[in-house]
C-alpha cells in the first residue's frame, strides 16, 4: 500500500493506492490528475472565502460592536439584527422616520439614542458630525427571558446609564476569550432587555416620579433616602411615599432594594468582584444585610446564585 500527502491550504491530504502489477501506471497517472483537482478546488475555495466581506463571519457572533464616525447628514438604513445606537455626541436636531412613517425631530444628548428591532427600516438625519457606537445582538440571547417580548420594541431617547457603559466596553468583550463573549453578550442582553421593561417602573407621564427611579437606576448604590427622593421630586416626604407607591405599586425603599439587587446580579454574572465589594458598590455596608435581601428577592445567596 502506498500512502501520498500533498499540502493544500495547510491540511495534509492523503491519497491511499493500492498498486498491482497491471495497474501501477495507471494508479500514478490517476493520482496526479487527482492532485491537480483538488488544487483546482483549494484555489477556488481560497478565492471565494477572501472575497466574502468581514461582516459575514462577524454577523455570526451573538453579538458585535463597533464605533463609526459619521459625516453630517444621514441617510437610509436597515438593521439586520436587534441593535443599540449610542451617540457620543449631542444632535439636538437628530430626526428619524421609521418604516415610511412621518419624519420625527427626536434631540439626542450625548449617552443617548436608540434601540431597534432586527428588520428595522428608515431614514436617519442628523445635522452635525456623530460618533455612534452599535451593538448588535442575536434576539435569541434574550429568548426564555421575562424581556423576549422587546425584541420587537422601538425605543428612541434616554437610555439606563448601565447599558451605556456596557455598550461603550463592548467592543473589548471578545478580548477575553469565547466563553467571556458569550456570559458579557447574556449579561448585555438581559441588561438590554431589562432597561426597557423596568418592572417598577411608573407611568411615563408621571414625571416627578420618572426623574425619582432614573436617578436610582442611574445610580444604585447612592444613599437613596426617601427625603432625598421626595426632595427630587419636590413633594414631603409623606405625600411622595403615598404617590410613590400608587404609581409603581411598591414603597420607595422596595423599590431601591430591588434596584440594588438588580445591579448586584449584573456584577455578579459580569466581573469577579468579591461579594463584599459588590455588596458595597450598589449601597450597601452591611454584607450580611445585603445577603439577606439578595435571597429573599433572588431566591439564594449572592455565591450560589454566582455559581449557578
Amino acid at each position: 500500500m502506498l500512502v501520498r500527502g500533498m499540502p493544500v491550504l495547510g491540511r495534509q491530504f492523503c491519497i491511499i493506492l493500492c498498486p498491482s502489477h497491471r495497474s501501477v501506471s495507471w494508479s500514478f497517472d490517476h493520482l496526479s490528475r487527482t492532485r491537480l483537482r483538488i488544487e483546482r478546488v483549494a484555489r477556488k475555495t481560497a478565492t471565494e472565502l477572501c472575497a466574502k466581506p468581514a461582516s459575514t463571519y462577524l454577523n455570526q457572533m451573538p453579538l458585535n460592536a463597533s464605533t463609526a464616525e459619521l459625516p453630517a447628514g444621514g441617510g437610509p438604513f436597515r438593521l439586520s439584527r436587534l441593535t443599540l445606537g449610542v451617540f457620543q455626541r449631542d444632535q439636538p436636531r437628530h430626526t428619524i422616520s421609521l418604516a415610511g412613517e412621518r419624519a420625527r425631530v427626536i434631540p439626542l444628548a450625548r449617552g443617548e439614542g436608540w434601540v431597534l428591532p432586527a428588520g428595522a427600516e428608515g431614514i436617519c438625519r442628523f445635522d452635525d458630525s456623530m460618533q455612534v457606537t452599535l451593538v448588535e445582538i442575536e434576539a435569541s440571547l434574550l429568548a426564555g427571558s421575562p424581556f423576549a417580548n422587546v425584541a420587537d420594541k422601538v425605543h428612541v431617547g434616554a437610555l439606563d446609564p448601565l447599558l451605556v457603559q456596557m455598550a461603550l466596553q463592548a467592543e473589548s468583550f471578545s478580548a477575553g476569550g469565547a466563553i467571556y463573549a458569550e456570559t458579557m453578550a447574556q449579561a448585555f442582553a438581559q441588561t438590554l432587555g431589562r432597561s426597557l421593561v423596568p418592572p417598577d417602573a411608573p407611568p411615563l407621564d408621571d414625571a416627578r416620579m420618572r426623574r425619582v427611579t432614573d436617578s436610582v437606576r442611574a445610580d444604585p448604590g447612592a444613599d437613596h433616602t426617601v427625603t432625598a427622593m421626595a426632595d427630587l421630586a419636590a413633594m414631603s416626604a409623606d405625600h411622595f411615599a403615598r404617590a410613590f407607591k400608587t404609581a409603581t405599586g411598591k414603597s420607595p425603599l422596595q423599590y431601591v432594594i430591588g434596584v440594588r439587587i438588580e445591579a448586584a446580579q449584573v456584577l455578579l454574572r459580569t466581573t469577579n468582584l468579591p461579594v463584599s465589594e459588590t455588596a458595597f458598590r450598589v449601597g450597601y455596608d452591611d454584607t450580611s444585610r445585603f445577603a439577606r435581601h439578595f435571597r429573599a428577592r433572588v431566591g439564594a445567596t449572592p455565591g450560589a446564585w454566582r455559581a449557578s
